[in-house]
């Protein structure tokens, strides 16, 4: 199937569906894009981690209160003498994670703000936290502490930078914004050059002056040669779409419910548990519940799923938000053997009652609503099952014919979030 026709068939997906892709009309450079075996373990892992953590956790008002509130670039860059997280603790964090079932993570390395979180000399300015009050590479520990304890690593990166009115206006102040690209490229060169080997690079913010879309934007940042300057240095590392090219997979943003159809490529939704991106003081979680239920319409779907936390302004995670990632990972515990590994369907989902995925001769019917799927019947399956029954091996009766698939599941044995039925068929899929 060629790129275009891929494209059509996303975007007839997409018709029907909840899903927002945010850049499906950036440039396209088939060169770039990793093959399927160098995709095989961002689609096997599933579930990522994700923190938005730096200067503005200082203010506790969000990650864009440096321009939300029009503070001038010398007076947000005094935080920087405040910042001093003495709680950070990587190998902490890196035990969490994979205690939540997490197989990769995001660090945000600069934001929108220009702090960037390690020694970098091409930081314009020398904004970084190795001159801050710190005085650490935080890049340097995550790194080392998360690959250390088994988990992919992945580096978030904003190209613009507020500091530069450049970014406002490119046309008029050509200079400017020659400085904040020349900064762009230097720091994705340190990113892919100091740290070994970076699994993800997670682009956010290509657009110019906050209006249009990355794409319209693809003539100033040259993405094509930024990425393939990446391409040189970490030729397996999986590249999201944001720089303006379109990446190896497309990502969906928000909290917002997930409907439709399977996506016929590569995706990822990121949302934060926290229902805000970055440390405020009124602490907000979101209930289990919607989480849970959030992830498993992706998986059914095809969909990998990156959840953010905010953590606090000492470089620990609060307490509602720890609670919440050992829950997800109880979820991910029980149900990974249909999670892990798998692909989406064959069959399709429907809304709010029950997706499908699947993994050799195993399929993994995700039963959201079990008193509605007491009424339906699943479409007609070509492989005849050979037994059906929930994850602990429990049995559950069924009928199949040439007309579909009758499944019942004991009301006492229903699962609050995600009942998993396992059907082993006589052929792989």
């Amino acid at each position: 199937m060629t790129d275009k026709e891929l494209r059509n068939d996303e975007l007839a997906s997409m018709l029907k569906s909840s899903i927002q892709l945010k850049s499906r009309d950036d440039v396209e450079a088939p060169s770039l894009k990793l093959s399927d075996e160098q995709m095989e373990w961002w689609r096997d892992a599933k579930l990522g981690f994700f923190f938005h953590w730096g200067l503005y956790s200082l203010l506790g008002r969000g990650e864009w209160a440096m321009f939300n509130e029009s503070i001038p670039a010398d007076e947000y860059a005094k935080l920087a003498e405040s910042f001093d997280p003495q709680q950070w603790d990587p190998r902490q964090w890196a035990e969490l994670v994979r205690e939540a079932g997490m197989a990769y993570s995001v660090m945000v390395t600069r934001h929108h703000d220009g702090f960037a979180m390690w020694d970098s000399p091409g930081s314009y300015g020398g904004f970084d936290s190795k001159r801050a009050a710190a005085g650490r590479d935080f890049v340097k520990e995550y790194t080392e502490a998360f690959r250390e304890a088994g988990l992919r690593v992945g580096l978030y990166y904003s190209p613009m930078d507020w500091r530069f009115p450049g970014y406002f206006k490119p046309m008029e102040l050509a200079e400017n914004a020659a400085l904040m690209k020349r900064q762009c490229y230097e720091q994705i060169r340190e990113l892919t050059t100091k740290y070994g080997p970076i699994d993800i690079l997670w682009y956010d913010g290509g657009w110019l002056a906050h209006s249009g879309s990355d794409a319209d934007a693809a003539w100033f940042w040259e993405p094509i040669k930024l990425n393939e300057m990446v391409r040189s240095s970490q030729p397996d590392c999986v590249i999201n779409p944001r720089s303006g090219w379109s990446g190896d997979f497309q990502c969906d943003e928000g909290g917002h419910d997930i409907t439709g159809p399977i996506v016929p490529m590569d995706w990822e939704k990121c949302f934060t548990i926290a229902y805000h991106w970055s440390y405020e003081p009124e602490e907000r979680v979101m209930p289990l519940e919607q989480i849970v239920k959030l992830m498993v319409d992706c998986f059914v779907r095809g969909g990998n799923v990156l959840l953010n936390v905010a953590p606090n302004p000492d470089g620990t995670i609060p307490d509602s938000q720890t609670e919440r990632l050992r829950q997800i990972g109880a979820f991910m515990k029980k149900n990974g053997e249909a999670i892990y590994g798998t692909r989406a369907g064959p069959l399709q989902p429907v809304d709010n009652v029950y997706g499908m995925t699947h993994r050799g001769d195993c399929l993994y019917l995700h039963v959201l609503d079990a008193a509605a799927m007491d009424k339906t019947i699943l479409p007609a399956l070509p492989q005849r099952i050979a037994r059906c029954e929930l994850l602990d091996g429990t049995e559950i009766p069924y009928k199949q014919n040439e007309r579909g698939v009758a499944i019942r599941i004991p009301e006492a044995r229903r699962d609050r979030f995600d009942t998993v039925v396992k059907l082993t068929v006589d052929s792989a899929l």
